[in-house]
């Protein structure tokens, strides 16, 4: 069987392509002539530097790609970034092996008592920004809507904790209340068609530290149509995974930017849920989405599997 590949979202058109190409090829002649004809650049340099291989061309790949990153994002809601320094000090690093991530998860949810994982799946490649695959489930395994669903999994959390978690928004989690996002809804979806088959699923994600100091909606509108926020849900399977994520006053805290909330249950979803941790318990509420803090980072996971 061959292994899933992951594909970022539309590709550019080979008309952008050619210009894009024709634009570096322009400003990489431009230096050459000014070099040339300073005298810094002599023919015995270039014949050097045509030899170099990967140590010319890796620098200059590298250029090229930060330059493309950076001018390519959305310009939305610029203004809610600010510099943030906060991470992840309670000794969570990368996912640990998803084999590990699944019997964990079957301890705390007899439904998953004979499932399986795509492992091909785990496979990547993935982009530089993934930390690296998680075992995640669809909601609708676990119960018949999705308030209830997160419900379940804060409830394990819970245990996990000896109780030491408090619920600011308990019994404020139905669907006037608190929605999936549009994107990540059709992300499970597609990434659920992809891992037909399998209850546990395998989702490449970062825990929060790509997206540190952005506000959620500046979260959302950064990332590119092959990357989308995740929710309580997904979020509370992944510190039951991995509980070592959110264990102290100076690590990151969550947003959960792929989740909607309303507060008041007006209509408006102007909040996302967020998690965070204080007086020495993990703790659940709800943040703005417009609010760029330095101790947040949105979660986020990597889809479209084709």
């Amino acid at each position: 069987m061959s292994a899933v590949r992951w594909i970022v979202g539309e590709s550019i058109t080979s008309g952008q392509k050619d210009q894009l190409l024709a634009m570096v090829a322009s400003v990489a002649g431009g230096v050459i002539d000014s070099m040339a004809r300073e005298g810094v650049l002599t023919k015995k340099g270039a014949e050097q530097v045509r030899r170099s291989g990967d140590e010319f061309r890796k620098p200059i790949g590298n250029a090229v790609r930060e330059a493309l990153v950076r001018l390519s994002a959305s310009q939305d809601f610029a203004n809610e970034e600010v510099e943030s320094r906060h991470g992840y000090h309670s000794g969570y690093q990368a996912p640990k092996p998803m084999v590990e991530q699944v019997a964990i998860l079957k301890t705390h949810f007899p439904e998953l008592a004979s499932a399986t994982y795509d492992k091909n799946a785990s496979q990547g490649p993935f982009p530089e920004w993934v930390e690296g695959p998680f075992a995640l489930l669809r909601w609708q395994l676990l119960a018949k809507t999705y308030g209830e669903a997160v419900e379940r999994v804060l409830a394990e959390l819970s245990k996990t904790l000896g109780g030491k978690f408090v619920n600011y928004i308990k019994g404020k989690l139905r669907s006037d209340h608190l929605r999936e996002s549009a994107k990540k809804a059709a992300a499970f979806e597609a990434i659920a068609e992809a891992q037909k088959g399998h209850a546990v699923l395998v989702v490449p994600a970062q825990f929060g530290i790509r997206h540190r100091g952005r506000s959620v909606r500046r979260a959302r509108a950064v990332m590119g149509s092959g990357e989308f926020g995740l929710g309580a849900f997904e979020i509370g399977i992944m510190l039951l995974t991995h509980d070592n994520r959110l264990q102290d006053l100076n690590d990151l805290w969550i947003d959960c930017a792929g989740d909607e909330y309303s507060y008041d249950a007006v209509g408006q979803f102007l909040d996302a849920p967020i998690f965070y941790f204080s007086d020495g318990e993990l703790e659940l509420g709800t943040g703005r989405v417009s609010d760029p803090l330095v101790s947040y980072g949105s979660v986020s996971g990597f889809s479209v599997p084709q």
